[in-house]
């Protein structure tokens, strides 16, 4: 595999070998791992997807919005994503580079990270996530992320563990001083063996995006009660399941919002609400603004900045 361009995305997974677009996460390739470089800032964009994401920032600077928060990564932070977790993200400065991997439980498996597992830190909500937070840290996590951007740009034999240590190695950096939220320790603690009895609701709400999809369905579809269904799913996932729903569908929203110019009352219809309104209140809620703001914003973004493809290529927005 050749060094890395301009405009380039490096990425490889186990079973289909060095590719430049999209990805599938499956029990035979659990791992899709990726070195982007931006020479230009970038539009906002929408995410949501399987697989549990680590980031780190080799060079220029991110800017990535969770429910409730955003924040601004540079050189050596890093940053955390659960499995379906809906963030936003975009390029803020030039010539920015970072390694991302995505990956199923089963990559990592059942191993400790300190006294926790690892699962714990996904679990969590995302402002109280293991974070970079000293110079010594940064300088470790940077040289961790480096080592890996230099293996998937090598393709050498073994990356694929190589890959896992250092995973395991930027969780340990992160939370080996971090002090878990008061009452952590009182909430049982997710286990990677619990999450393949909640998948096939992740999959059924994924697969109906602009659904309302009920709890008893979904425990249905799990092969489980309704309060068991309950339990396991908060205790794995971290969030209600009526909770995980809307964040879906607000997903969504956003992503047409972004990509598609009709009406936000059609939007609205299409995404499971009972009408404009209703979308308005739970979009203010969520991302702080309404959906005409979340749109205007983008396209005058967009303006500015070239979009990134999945394939790394920079071109020019086409607006209306």
């Amino acid at each position: 595999m050749g060094r890395l361009t301009e405009v380039s995305v490096t990425a490889i997974d186990p079973e289909l070998g060095s590719r430049e677009y999209d990805y599938h996460l499956s029990a035979q390739a659990p791992l899709y791992a990726t070195v982007n470089y931006y020479p230009e800032p970038t539009a906002p964009e929408v995410d949501m997807h399987e697989g549990i994401e680590v980031g780190v920032v080799l060079e220029g600077e991110h800017e990535r919005a969770y429910e409730g928060s955003l924040e601004v990564f540079r050189p050596g932070d890093v940053w955390l994503a659960a499995g379906w977790e809906q963030h936003g993200w975009r390029i803020t400065v030039p010539r920015t580079r970072d390694v991302v991997l995505l990956f199923l439980p089963e990559f990592v498996g059942v191993e400790q990270v300190g006294e926790l597992s690892w699962l714990t830190l996904f679990a969590l909500p995302a402002q109280s996530r293991p974070r970079v937070e000293t110079e010594k840290v940064r300088a470790r996590t940077l040289e961790v992320g480096r080592d890996l951007a230099r293996e998937l740009e090598e393709d050498r034999p073994g990356w694929q563990s190589v890959v896992r240590l250092g995973l395991l190695r930027l969780l340990l950096e992160i939370s080996r001083e971090w002090q878990p939220a008061e009452g952590l320790n009182e909430r049982p603690l997710p286990r990677v063996s619990d999450l393949p009895r909640v998948l096939p609701a992740l999959t059924l709400v994924h697969a109906h995006p602009g659904r309302r999809v009920t709890i008893v369905e979904a425990a249905e579809t799990c092969g489980l009660g309704r309060a068991r269904f309950c339990t396991l799913f908060r205790n794995t996932m971290g969030i209600t399941f009526g909770r995980f729903c809307l964040r879906s569908r607000l997903t969504h929203s956003a992503r047409l919002l972004l990509s598609d110019d009709m009406p936000i009352s059609a939007i609205a219809d299409r995404t499971g609400f009972a009408d404009s309104s209703h979308l308005h209140r739970a979009f203010c809620n969520h991302y702080g603004c309404t959906p005409g703001a979340y749109r205007a914003r983008a396209q005058k973004s967009r303006s500015r900045y070239p979009r990134v493809s999945s394939a790394g290529q920079a071109e020019a927005a086409q607006l209306e």
